[in-house]
C-alpha cells in the first residue's frame, strides 16, 4: 500500500485555486520529482502533503507510519541562516515530534543526531554556530535534521536553489545516497530538469493542475515533457 495517496486533491490559496484535481501516489522507497514553473501550486501542494494547510476538495490519505515520521526540508529562508544555534541543536530539533511531552532530550535523540550529522559529513562540527557555516554545509545540518524526523518519508523542497553548482551536485549525491541506503522514500520539488531527470524515478509536472504523472522515461515521451525539458535548456 502507498505511503501516500492522494485523488483528485485540490487546495487554495487566499480564497483562489492553486491546486487542483492532482491524483498521484509515492509508495516505500520511490524518488519523485515535482516539476512546473514558478506559481504552479508545487509548494503549494508540499504543505498540503504535510498537512499546514488543509484540502479544499479530494482525498489525501497517509498511512499510519508516517504520523510524526515524515522529514522535511523547506525552501531555505534568509531568517533560517542566521540561527543563532549550534549545529547539534539544529539536527536535534527533527526529534521534537516523537518526544511527546517530554522537556529535555535523552540519549536516544542527541546519539540519532550525532548518527544523521555523520551520514551528512558534519558531526565534526556539532559545536559550531549554525549561522557561520556556508550555505552547503547549512543544508547538510538541514537535511540531518530532517532525518531526525523521518522514518520513511523526506521532503525536499528546492533544497539546492540557493547553493552554487559545486554544492548542489554534492547534495543531490547525498539524497541519492540516502534513498539507496535507507529505503527512505523522496519527494522532491526541483526547478533543475537535468538533476530532476537524472535522479527522479518518477515525474509530477504542475500547471496548477497535473499534467503529467508517471516514470521519467514516459515523461521524456511526450510532448510536455520534451517541451518543457527544451525550455529549461534555454533558460
Amino acid at each position: 500500500m502507498p505511503l501516500v495517496s492522494c485523488e483528485n486533491l485540490s487546495f487554495s490559496y487566499d480564497g483562489k485555486p492553486a491546486v487542483e484535481d492532482v491524483t498521484f501516489s509515492i509508495s516505500s522507497g520511490e524518488y519523485i520529482c515535482i516539476i512546473g514553473e514558478n506559481g504552479s501550486g508545487k509548494s503549494t501542494l508540499i504543505k498540503g502533503l504535510l498537512q499546514i494547510h488543509p484540502p479544499s476538495g479530494g482525498i489525501l490519505h497517509l498511512e499510519d507510519c508516517l504520523k510524526g515520521g515524515i522529514g522535511y526540508l523547506p525552501q531555505q529562508k534568509t531568517s533560517l541562516k542566521h540561527l543563532p544555534a549550534s549545529v547539534l541543536e539544529i539536527t536535534l530539533s527533527g526529534c521534537l515530534n516523537h518526544m511527546g511531552l517530554r522537556p529535555f532530550y535523552g540519549r536516544k535523540e542527541k546519539q540519532q543526531a550525532m548518527e544523521n550529522l555523520e551520514r551528512m559529513g558534519m558531526a565534526h562540527l556539532h559545536r559550531h554556530c549554525f549561522r557561520e557555516l556556508s550555505g552547503g554545509q547549512q543544508q547538510r545540518v538541514l537535511l540531518a535534521r530532517a532525518l531526525c524526523a523521518a522514518k520513511h518519508l523526506l521532503i525536499l523542497d528546492e533544497p539546492v536553489a540557493s547553493l552554487d553548482p559545486v554544492a548542489a551536485k554534492e547534495f543531490y549525491e547525498q539524497i541519492q545516497r540516502l534513498h539507496k541506503e535507507l529505503g527512505m522514500a523522496v519527494l522532491m520539488v526541483s526547478h533543475d530538469m537535468e538533476n530532476a531527470l537524472s535522479y527522479g524515478e518518477k515525474i509530477l509536472h504542475l500547471d496548477t493542475k497535473q499534467l503529467f504523472f508517471g516514470t521519467t522515461e514516459a515523461y521524456l515521451a511526450t510532448e510536455t515533457g520534451q517541451r518543457f525539458l527544451e525550455r529549461g535548456q534555454r533558460i
